[in-house]
C-alpha cells in the first residue's frame, strides 16, 4: 500500500542487508499504516537519517551487517543530540545474554529475536513510538514551563512543612538570577521560619532535640498540633534585571537576630546555629531582618554584576 507523505501513522527506517527481509518488514509495516524507507547497511541508514526532510519516528535495524553494523549505527544515533530520543529496535538472530545486555546499555529500545511474527513486530514498533512521543511531549511541556517561568516578575508562596521546603527551595533558586549561589541560603532561611518561627522551637530546644535524634520527629509532632496547624510561612520573590529579592515572613513571635548574623565562637561546637550566618556570607549580597525578627529580606545580585 503506497502512502502519501501525510497519510501515515509514523515514519519507519528499516535497516537490513538482506533484501528479502527488508521487503517482508516493509510489507508488514505499510499494511499497518506506516511510511517506510529502507537501507541495506548502517552507512546508508545514517545518510537517510541526516538527509530526510521528514524525521523518522523509529529505526528497526539488523544487528549484523557489512560496512556499518547495528551497534555502530546505534552508537552514532545515540551520540547525536538530534537523534537521542529516536527509538531503535534490533532485530537479530543473536540471542546471547551478553549481546542483548550490550545493546540495551548502548540505548536500544528492544530486541526482536528472529524469527518473529508480524503481530510482535507491530506491537513493539507501536509501543516504542508511543513512548517516544510521550517523552517528547513531556519535554516540550517542561521547556514551555521554563519559558513561562522566565517571564515571571513577582510571586508569593505559602508553605508550612519540611517536605514543602524542598520543592519550593529548588523552584525559588531556579527563578533567581543566581540559582547556584542562593539555594543553600534559601533552604536555611525557610527552615528557620518554620522551626523557630511558626513552631516556636528555641535554640536550646533544638540543641537537645538534635543531640537526641528527635528533631524531625518533634517538628512533625508540632505541625500536627491544633495551635500550629494554621500557621504558614509566606515567601515573596521579586525578579529584576540586576537582582532577585526574597521576603520571608513567618507567624511566630520573632527573635533577636543580631547574635546569629555572624559566626559566634561560643557556638562553634554546637550542632546547629550557623544557618543565618552562612546564608549572609555565602548566598546573599544583603540580608536584613525587619520588625520583631519574623521577617527577613534577602537579596542576590545578578551573576554578571
Amino acid at each position: 500500500m503506497k502512502l502519501s507523505d501525510h497519510d501515515f501513522k509514523a515514519k519507519v527506517l528499516i535497516v537490513d542487508d538482506m533484501k528479502l527481509m527488508r521487503e517482508i518488514l516493509r510489507k508488514f509495516l505499510e499494511s499497518d499504516g506506516y511510511l517506510v524507507q529502507s537501507a541495506s547497511n548502517g552507512v546508508e541508514a545514517w545518510q537517510l537519517l541526516n538527509g530526510s526532510e521528514q524525521p523518522f519516528d523509529i529505526v528497526v535495524t539488523d544487528r549484523d551487517m557489512p560496512q556499518m553494523d547495528g551497534m555502530e549505527l546505534l552508537t552514532k544515533i545515540k551520540g547525536d543530540p538530534r537523534f537521542t530520543e529516536l527509538p531503535v529496535i534490533f532485530q537479530t538472530g543473536i540471542s546471547s545474554r551478553d549481546a542483548i545486555v550490550e545493546g540495551i546499555n548502548a540505548g536500544v529500545y528492544h530486541y526482536l529475536t528472529k524469527p518473529y511474527d508480524e503481530k510482535v513486530l507491530l506491537a513493539f514498533v507501536a509501543s516504542a513510538i508511543d513512548d517516544s512521543r510521550r517523552h517528547k511531549a513531556l519535554k516540550t511541556r517542561i521547556t514551555n514551563k521554563r519559558v513561562a517561568l522566565s517571564l515571571l516578575r513577582k510571586a508569593e508562596f505559602g508553605f508550612r512543612t519540611l517536605n514543602e521546603i524542598k520543592g519550593l527551595t529548588t523552584l525559588l533558586a531556579d527563578l533567581s538570577c543566581n540559582s547556584d549561589k542562593v539555594a543553600t541560603g534559601l533552604s536555611e532561611l525557610l527552615l528557620n521560619a518554620v522551626e523557630h518561627g511558626n513552631l516556636g522551637i528555641s535554640y536550646q530546644e533544638k540543641t537537645e532535640l538534635v543531640s537526641q535524634g528527635r528533631w524531625r520527629e518533634e517538628i512533625e509532632r508540632r505541625l500536627n498540633q491544633p495551635e500550629y496547624q494554621d500557621k504558614f510561612v509566606l515567601v515573596k520573590i521579586v525578579r529584576e534585571t540586576s537582582r532577585t529579592t526574597f521576603t520571608i515572613k513567618d507567624q511566630g513571635q520573632g527573635f533577636d537576630p543580631s547574635n546569629f548574623l555572624t559566626f559566634s565562637p561560643e557556638r562553634a561546637t554546637d550542632l546547629h546555629g550557623r544557618g543565618i550566618a552562612l546564608s549572609r556570607m555565602l548566598s546573599f549580597d544583603s540580608l536584613d531582618y525587619l520588625g520583631n525578627g519574623n521577617q527577613v529580606v534577602a537579596t542576590v545580585n545578578s551573576a554578571s554584576n
